[in-house]
């Protein structure tokens, strides 16, 4: 079956959903062995959480870009991840959304959240004709997103190191078969049409 244009992929089950985060290990390690973000974390600046694994492989390079050596599973609420949908607004501007450049501004300024669509990755972390989604968290949203939102932290840099052995290696499917389980993401029509525009 074809793949839409716009999906939220992600590993989820009944009450949460699992988002990706690369940190250097000053902020990652102490926010794994503490199940929550340590003070150093900034509050006042935006926060990205990923849904898609190879996404943040992509991002971060498998682990290696610095300061992002610590590659994080975070488990947050449902309930928060949609408040934040709910919450949020289009990174750039989009004509089918937005009735003027000038009311997006104003939107995109008040949103505790931005929604932007990138790429999906494949194995070897290239672009794939879909797209998947980033959530930019700020202000509110990410204060909850530390504080009442985040169910567990896991440290998954093994497993991406593990990963990217076997791609190198040129076994894709055992590569493939260590990957995360990653589903459609349940959202009304009128929350996906906010989302996508």
């Amino acid at each position: 079956m074809e793949e839409p244009q716009r999906r939220i992929r992600a590993a989820h089950s009944e009450s949460t959903i699992t988002v990706y985060q690369a940190y250097s290990p000053d902020i990652g390690l102490p926010a794994v062995r503490d199940g929550r973000f340590p003070a150093v974390w900034k509050r006042d600046r935006m926060t990205w959480i990923k849904p898609s694994f190879l996404w943040m492989m992509y991002r971060c390079g498998w682990g290696a870009k610095a300061g992002q050596e610590t590659v994080l599973a975070v488990e947050i609420t449902r309930d928060g991840f949609e408040w934040a949908l709910r919450h949020s607004c289009l990174s750039s501007y989009a004509r089918e959304v937005h009735p003027d450049r000038a009311t997006w501004q104003r939107q995109l300024k008040r949103a505790p959240t931005r929604v932007q669509w990138d790429p999906e990755r494949d194995l070897h972390l290239q672009p794939l004709p879909y797209r998947s989604l980033q959530l930019g968290l700020s202000g509110e949203a990410a204060g909850r997103y530390a504080d009442e939102w985040t169910v567990a932290i896991r440290d998954v840099t093994p497993l991406a190191q593990e990963i990217q052995v076997l791609v190198s290696g040129g076994d894709l499917d055992s590569a493939a078969g260590l990957l995360p389980r990653e589903r459609p993401y349940p959202i009304g029509d009128d929350l996906l049409a906010h989302l996508c525009g």
